[in-house]
């Protein structure tokens, strides 16, 4: 067995764990309301609105956990982009993920515990954190309360363009969590990547 390193706090596990559960209710009632049609109901109209409407309450409230801890923590170290040579660093380790990881090859940028990201991972947590989950919320409270949303933006229905800003969010999220799910495959085993934000250590290859 190999080296196990402590990476994720307890807070860190705590707020994972709620705000998967809150993002897959807001990915399938999201779904729901924008396709289901009287021949396919996937969740029954009504249900769906409010339990999107709690979840996305409660991943609201989540995020706001998550920014108060990682201010008062030592895991904003891991958000911190280096632009010098980012562009190499980021080709490096997608090949790695093309290439290399088929071939066995040793990862580029192992995980330690002063690195807990590899470049890729690091500049994509960040724009989901950052950016993605911002918008969505900032876009989710006016859908929720129309009154909220100014009537028109640059030619565009308010809340026409509040609309599109929180699918596309949405979109580009739900495309994070597959390959998020699928790059938490490639640990030392199928499934070391999932007991670590179970039990918070890292299996080292």
């Amino acid at each position: 067995m190999g080296e196990k390193l402590y990476l994720y706090p307890v807070w860190l596990r705590v707020w994972h764990a709620f705000n998967a559960i809150f993002f897959l209710v807001l990915l399938v009632t999201g779904i729901s309301m924008q396709y289901s049609s009287p021949d396919l109901i996937i969740v029954p109209f009504e249900l769906a609105v409010a339990s999107h409407n709690i979840a996305g309450i409660g991943i609201a409230i989540a995020y706001l956990f998550y920014l108060f801890f990682f201010i008062g923590s030592s895991n904003k170290q891991h958000y911190k982009i280096q632009l010098k040579g980012l562009v190499g660093r980021l080709l490096t380790q997608m090949r790695y993920y093309i290439f290399g990881v088929f071939k066995k090859e040793e990862a580029p940028f192992p995980t330690s515990e002063n690195m807990k990201f590899n470049p890729l991972q690091q500049f994509t947590y960040v724009g989901i954190m950052f950016v993605i989950f911002p918008v969505l919320i900032l876009t989710g409270i006016p859908l929720m309360f129309p009154e909220l949303i100014v009537d028109n933006v640059f030619g565009i229905g308010g809340t026409l363009l509040t609309a599109i800003l929180h699918a596309a969010a949405g979109f580009i999220a739900s495309i994070f969590l597959v390959i998020h799910l699928y790059f938490a495959t490639m640990g030392s085993t199928f499934t070391s990547n999932f007991k670590s934000i179970i039990n918070g250590y890292h299996e080292v290859h």
